[in-house]
């Protein structure tokens, strides 16, 4: 969507533009070096952590992906006002006053490690809940198609998902030589019982770690090259795998098993309440952090299978872009010909569990479809968390009830988000102003 936008803008500014997206399926629309060579500005806006050697040279501007998809002309504008040379994988000075916190931060490298984490659960969760087709318990019997699809899902995959969260945690903030430490930071993580909140821990103890050791130790230069594929990756893997073991594993675990117990065994008042909290996080800022953090947290519980928050988290990061698909088409009058066309791709990304699709109309009336969206999100959430939905998968939307097993009672799903979705429609579709239709002077020509 972002990329959509830029390029948009581009048009109407008059700029030859081209957009390479790098997403989880990989790099779409990939730029050429001669390419690369004959742009005046190169425009990085993302979230995780890019390869940016190739851009080496060239005049560069950075920022988010959510600021350049609500104000994509404004961002060109501004990457052509302020973009500057960097050296090759580094940010400018000057320019690093430019990006906010959340883009150079904790947010990014917790972001990074989540978006290469979730192709692992995804491809996990979905694998267990095809493993229930054939019974709850069918995976028991060893030799089955059920057995090794659980093996797979559950035993494979879900133990890969903390040290790549870990892995890549790391790798955001000290580049190849953090992914080792970070990784075994990870695995330990897992073994000892501390789950995703261990791995994001080893993580950045992992990735500061490692960065603090390449820029403090000094080596001659005829070991240099021994740096970062021996003396990183042991003196970081040695420093986090012994703070792992003797200082946070057994505390986190801990903290996660009580957790765990909490949520597994709260009553019905504590678990709407949970549910009303996670689905207005989800659509507080549409994709942006405090939405991640909820995300984050419904798929750090898969590993210790905990699957109801992920089903409230997943029914309420749909609503929004669904509610306003139902507003643009209950209220046609109160919108131009472009929004209800927006409001089309909106239901279909609603369905597709893409929040963002909500965050072309937020940004045009944000004192409205903000606060209806986290009502009609809490909502949600609680519905689902009263109902016990249990969501194996953590992404895929509504598809995901294609799959049998995937979600335990699909009609109530349903139902959740059915609710949700139209008081969000049918609210918007009230409050929304009418369009101000400009009146024509007489004997003036429109």
């Amino acid at each position: 969507m972002a990329a959509e936008a830029l390029a948009e803008a581009g048009r109407k500014l008059g700029h030859e533009i081209k957009v390479e997206t790098q997403g989880s399926v990989g790099a779409q629309n990939q730029l050429t070096d001669d390419e690369i060579a004959a742009a005046d500005i190169v425009l990085l806006a993302c979230d995780i952590e890019v390869d940016d050697e190739r851009f080496a040279g060239k005049p560069v501007y950075r920022t988010s992906t959510g600021t350049a998809l609500k104000k994509s002309q404004q961002t060109i504008n501004d990457a052509l006002a302020g973009a500057a040379v960097e050296s090759a994988g580094s940010a400018p000075a000057g320019g690093e006053r430019k990006k906010s916190m959340k883009e150079r931060g904790v947010y990014k490298h917790l972001l990074t490690g989540v978006s290469f984490m979730l192709p692992m659960v995804v491809a996990g969760g979905l694998c267990i809940a095809l493993s229930f087709v054939f019974g709850i318990e069918a995976f028991q019997e060893e030799g089955t198609l059920a057995a090794a699809l659980m093996q797979i899902g559950g035993g494979t995959a879900f133990a890969l998902m903390v040290p790549v969260l870990a892995g890549y945690i790391a790798y955001s903030i000290a580049d190849r030589p953090g992914i080792a430490p970070g990784m075994i930071g990870g695995m330990l993580a897992s073994t000892l019982g501390a789950g995703f909140i261990g791995g994001i821990i080893a993580g950045f103890l992992a990735g500061y770690t490692a960065k603090l050791i390449a820029q403090k130790l000094k080596l001659p230069a005829s070991v240099e090259s021994l740096k970062p594929i021996l003396v990183i990756p042991l003196l970081a893997s040695l420093v986090t795998g012994l703070v792992m073991i003797y200082l946070v594993g057994t505390p986190v675990a801990g903290m996660l098993s009580a957790l765990t117990d909490f949520l597994n065994n709260m009553g019905s008042t504590n678990a709407v309440l949970l549910g009303l909290l996670l689905g207005a996080m989800m659509c507080v800022d549409l994709g942006g952090p405090i939405n991640k953090a909820a995300y984050t947290f419904g798929v750090g519980l898969l590993s210790t299978q905990t699957y109801a928050p992920m089903a409230a988290i997943m029914a309420a990061g749909m609503v929004p872009a669904i509610g306003m698909g139902i507003a643009s088409f209950l209220a046609r009058s109160k919108f131009a010909e472009t929004e209800r066309d927006g409001g089309k791709a909106a239901f279909v990304l609603g369905l597709c569990f893409i929040s963002e699709g909500a965050i072309p109309f937020a940004a045009k009336d944000p004192l409205r479809v903000i606060p209806i969206s986290i009502v009609g999100g809490a909502i949600t959430g609680a519905l689902s968390m009263y109902f016990q939905i249990k969501l194996m998968a953590p992404h895929g939307g509504l598809f995901v009830l294609l799959i049998p097993g995937a979600v335990n009672q699909a009609l109530l799903y349903l139902l959740s988000i059915a609710v949700g979705s139209l008081i969000i429609g049918v609210a918007y579709a009230l409050l929304k102003p009418a369009q101000q239709k400009l009146e024509v002077p007489e004997g003036a020509s429109a």
